[in-house]
């Protein structure tokens, strides 16, 4: 069985991210692993000398607690949805998210992270921030980021996009699968631009290897990558679409704020995030 970690403030963003999380758990057969952080306020000892240990521990049982109730709500939408039968559990650790996150990973060896974003910020936070090498180099697992607006619902058609490397094909194969499980087609995309080094045969031999998959590969022909990329989320109807991470330049450049402003406002679709073996 896979594992799922899905960090969560409680807030709505992550609840909506769970919703997700729930059905997505559903079709790969996956259990859930909820973390929730807090960070414990760093107090100077020599002001607080009597009660220096009691203000921590005020503060963990705090969030304990608050950890306690917010349990249950998430449970019960899993039984509002039919997903009672989904594995949820739980870590509640202190410190910092993404340092937490990346152990938990490696701990509990996890397959799959979903988080949620709330907006534009969030986004450009978590894809260009100072939090970048740590997330999406340093997770090695794909990330499904679910903008707070994207409605949960059955995915018809997954995104892919490439650029016809060899090891894309590793990844293309992943996302087949779980359109597979999902009744799904999937639409691959690659933006051709006037410095394309992509040579014509060499897209025609991956329509032939995979002639028997359910997969349409598009060609289209732009030096605006990122505004042809949301048309084609837009006018082929993509539930949710996928990306490679290649090089730190090419995916800083494609996800700058402007572009995640649009994805996460115009388009409200899931991203997933994979890596590049």
């Amino acid at each position: 069985m896979k594992k799922i970690l899905v960090p969560t403030d409680f807030s709505e963003a992550a609840t909506n991210a769970f919703v997700h999380a729930l059905e997505f758990a559903k079709i790969v057969n996956a259990e859930l692993i909820l973390l929730h952080t807090f960070e414990i306020p760093v107090y100077d000892s020599q002001f607080f000398p009597e009660n220096y240990a009691s203000i921590y521990s005020s503060i963990e049982l705090s969030k304990f607690e608050v950890f306690k109730d917010e349990i249950p709500k998430l449970r019960t939408i899993a039984m509002e949805r039919n997903l009672e039968d989904i594995v949820i559990k739980h870590r509640l650790m202190d410190g910092d998210l993404i340092y937490n996150l990346k152990n938990a990973v490696e701990e509990d060896k996890i397959d799959f992270v979903i988080m949620g974003t709330t907006g534009v910020s969030d986004w450009t936070k978590f894809f260009l921030g100072s939090n970048t090498s740590s997330v999406i180099s340093g997770v090695e697992v794909p990330v499904l980021c679910v903008p707070i607006d994207a409605k949960c619902k059955k995915i018809k058609t997954i995104g892919f996009t490439t650029r016809y490397r060899e090891k894309d094909k590793k990844e293309l194969r992943k996302v087949l699968q779980i359109a597979q499980k999902t009744g799904a087609k999937v639409k691959s995309l690659y933006v051709k631009n006037s410095h394309s080094d992509v040579a014509d045969i060499t897209i025609k031999e991956w329509e032939v290897e995979f002639a028997n998959d359910n997969v349409e590969f598009l060609v289209l022909p732009s030096d605006n990558v990122k505004e042809t990329i949301i048309d084609f989320i837009l006018y082929k109807d993509i539930d949710v679409l996928t990306t490679i991470t290649h090089k730190k330049s090419f995916f800083e450049s494609l996800f700058d704020s402007s572009f995640t402003q649009k994805i996460a406002k115009q388009v409200s679709v899931p991203v997933l995030v994979m890596h590049e073996n």
